[in-house]
């Protein structure tokens, strides 16, 4: 590998090309705190580099493996010694905000909370937003889908895209920068990169979609006893707040009582109730936003929808109870813990949890599954505990968590992507002739195979 550091740092200089020992001074990933592994980290400033080293890596056959912000949860840039990376985070530079057009020109390396904090002082607001807003980046937003709090009003990244620029594997540079929400001449090549998890391009510059920024927000947890509560209570805001709803996050009683333990958040109510959710709403009239909103929480209550609901009087005491949902710090007390992240109909949730759950206690008794969720857009998230140690824990786990999808039509991947953690399992969710489609594009696109080898669909 010493001739292809060497070629490299010839294209960038040496100061752009980290060799093994400075690559394992990096965690490999937010998750995992093990010395990161490569023959090489390359660090391009512009498209033009970066095309430069693709093109010599697709030349010699070199693998690479495409860097952000390190906190995907699907192992999707995991790399080996054999590896050379490709990191983004020289390229983070908001190139432009069109107030008008109301778009923003970034690079892919822009972290999100930057992106959101830069147009917020234009008055404006991209509201892709998700728990890992400080460290993720635009470019891995894309490359995955990202999804986050907001969907449910503002959809996923996917919905946030006009255009975007994109290096190939053979250094080709794709350029579809496109500002218009309507722009029907031919195929929209963008959603190609979209979602492919770097395996067939590398996205360099995005044009994302932005908002005026809300003028009024408004906030409330909610503690409910049944499931049937939940599934009205999201029917009852969604007619009375109408398009203002932007959030609607369900945490499971189990997860809301083991976060609000001793040491960890402090609980706004009583902690034994069957399920809690955190909403909020956006508008432009703050004044009858607020009256609207804390009239639709009185009925709530009134109509028995919900048990009790606590409503946030400062910016403080909002942050405080998000941090409820978002940092879930006490589940990892309890190793090993494996997250999952599946897409199912909202009418099917709770008989799938209690399925799940039924699985496995009856292969392991002492396991624990906690399960959040983007319930509004159907998104789950369960964190499990299989309360022993041993080898084959986590595929044990992954029959329980993602078999029970096929019959109601779930899916194994709501946000996350595919990763190498659930390339095997892609056939639940996905037909061998969409599969074949996938790979006959990986082909056509990466002929060698180099961008993110066995990543999403594994060989091909």
């Amino acid at each position: 590998m010493t001739d292809v550091l060497a070629a490299l740092r010839g294209l960038l200089g040496s100061d752009a090309v980290l060799d093994p020992s400075r690559v394992a001074d990096r965690a490999t990933s937010y998750w995992n705190p093990a010395p990161m592994q490569a023959a090489a980290l390359v660090r391009p400033r512009t498209t033009a580099e970066l095309s430069a080293v693709l093109k010599l890596c697709n030349e010699r056959g070199q693998s690479v493996v495409t860097h952000g912000g390190l906190t995907g949860c699907v192992e999707g840039a995991i790399s080996d010694s054999r590896d050379v990376i490709v990191s983004l985070e020289r390229m983070n530079a908001i190139e432009e905000i069109d107030s008008i057009g109301r778009t923003a020109t970034v690079q892919a390396g822009v972290v999100l909370q930057k992106l959101q904090e830069t147009v917020r002082e234009q008055g404006l607001y991209f509201p892709l937003d998700l728990g890992a807003r400080g460290s993720c980046t635009i470019g891995g937003n894309v490359a995955t889908n990202a999804g986050g709090i907001n969907v449910i009003r503002y959809g996923m990244m996917r919905q946030r895209v006009l255009g975007l620029e994109a290096v190939l594997a053979d250094g080709s540079i794709v350029s579809s920068m496109n500002r218009m929400l309507k722009n029907n001449a031919g195929y929209d090549l963008k959603h190609l990169f979209i979602g492919s998890e770097g395996t067939l391009g590398i996205v360099t510059r995005v044009i994302v979609q932005l908002e005026e920024a809300p003028s009024s927000r408004n906030s409330a947890m909610l503690a409910l006893d049944s499931f049937a509560q939940v599934t009205s209570l999201l029917r009852h805001v969604q007619k009375s707040l109408g398009g203002k709803l932007c959030a609607f996050e369900v945490m499971w009683g189990q997860y809301f009582h083991t976060v609000t333990a001793p040491g960890f958040h402090r609980a706004p109510m009583g902690r034994d109730h069957a399920f809690y959710v955190m909403l909020e709403a956006e508008g432009a009239q703050p004044e009858a936003d607020q009256e609207g909103f804390l009239a639709t929480m009185e009925q709530a209550l009134e109509q028995q929808i919900a048990a009790d609901v606590v409503i946030p009087g400062s910016e403080t005491e909002r942050r405080a109870l998000w941090e409820i949902r978002e940092n879930f710090q006490a589940l990892y007390e309890h190793k090993p813990i494996f997250l999952y992240d599946v897409s199912l109909p909202i009418r099917d949730m709770d008989a799938y949890i209690r399925e799940v759950q039924q699985r496995l206690k009856a292969r392991w008794p002492d396991s624990i599954c906690n399960v959040i969720g983007h319930i509004g857009d159907g998104n789950l998230h369960l964190f499990v505990h299989p309360g022993t140690e041993g080898e084959g824990l986590h595929k044990l786990a992954d029959d329980d968590v993602y078999l029970p999808l096929q019959a109601i039509g779930g899916s194994i991947s709501a946000e996350h992507g595919i990763g190498t953690e659930k390339c095997a399992r892609l056939p639940i969710s996905r037909s061998a002739i969409e599969i074949e489609l996938m790979r006959t594009l990986k082909r056509t696109l990466d002929a060698k195979g180099i961008l993110n080898p066995g990543k999403v669909i594994g060989s091909v």
